[in-house]
């Protein structure tokens, strides 16, 4: 009975007097100033304590140009740590990194509130960071992120935080690094802004460091996985599903603990 009521229902439904989705999605387009050579970046024995616990351990990567690598741990601060320290805000125990000479980075941190601090609306904002100061310029990258007319007067100041990371991702696409470090880059946005970024990262022709709980976020972008650990880390040339369900990395990981 259900299923016929059902049917008649949609026999009266016109398709023309349904009204299209009013959900806009952003136009994520991420492209480097400048291609990448071969030396990306190489970690050297990295390690990392925060009030005497072990974030991560002796960790050694060779990252390679077009990598898309999701970089793991059971306690966020771990992954947090690693890319403050890459991008040069924060210190390792031990341990070195290296760029290579035609390296520009973009970073998406996980805490942003202290790039809103200054009183200013969103094209000034996004000025900062350009080198290209004209305002159709600034108000392209803004309009990418949806927003456009009176919006991009709004203060940065007083923006949510899903307005931030879209306001964040303007500036990554404005100054077009050749390697993307993205620290919960999906926290805050709505689902079209993920699935949009989802789709530009795959597009994406250069390197990407990220940490996401989305799981069809990490599945469908990363190649390679690398898990930090206080015992040791991991590196796997492996998507996440493959990498989560796989026996062999559950018996090494339990190796490294009783080594430690």
């Amino acid at each position: 009975k259900q299923a016929t009521s059902r049917k008649k229902l949609l026999e009266k439904i016109n398709l023309e007097d349904i009204e299209p989705s009013s959900r806009r999605y952003p136009a994520i387009i991420i492209e480097s100033e400048r291609e990448a050579g071969d030396q990306i970046l190489h970690i050297n024995g990295l390690s990392k304590s925060l009030d005497g616990e072990v974030l991560f351990r002796d960790l050694n990567l060779n990252v390679t140009k077009g990598d898309k690598i999701t970089v793991l741990a059971k306690n966020g601060l771990a992954t947090t740590a690693l890319f403050e320290i890459l991008n040069g805000n924060d210190v390792p125990d031990s341990g070195e990194y290296t760029f290579g000479q035609t390296i520009t980075t973009g970073y998406l941190p996980n805490e942003n509130m202290h790039f809103f601090e200054e009183q200013l609306n969103l094209i000034d904002w996004l000025r900062l960071y350009s080198v290209n100061k004209d305002e159709v310029y600034i108000r392209g990258f803004l309009g990418k992120m949806l927003f456009s007319g009176e919006e991009t007067f709004k203060m940065a100041s007083v923006l949510s935080g899903g307005e931030k990371v879209r306001c964040m991702i303007s500036r990554m696409m404005l100054t077009g690094g050749n390697v993307l470090m993205l620290d919960e880059p999906t926290n805050h946005l709505d689902l079209e802004s993920i699935q949009a970024f989802n789709n530009a990262l795959k597009d994406f022709p250069g390197t990407v460091m990220f940490t996401c709980h989305d799981h069809q976020f990490t599945q469908t972008v990363a190649t390679r996985i690398v898990e930090l650990t206080p015992y040791g880390c991991l590196d796997k040339l492996m998507t996440f599903d493959e990498y989560v369900s796989s026996d062999k990395i559950k018996a090494q990981k339990e190796e490294m603990m009783q080594s430690v």
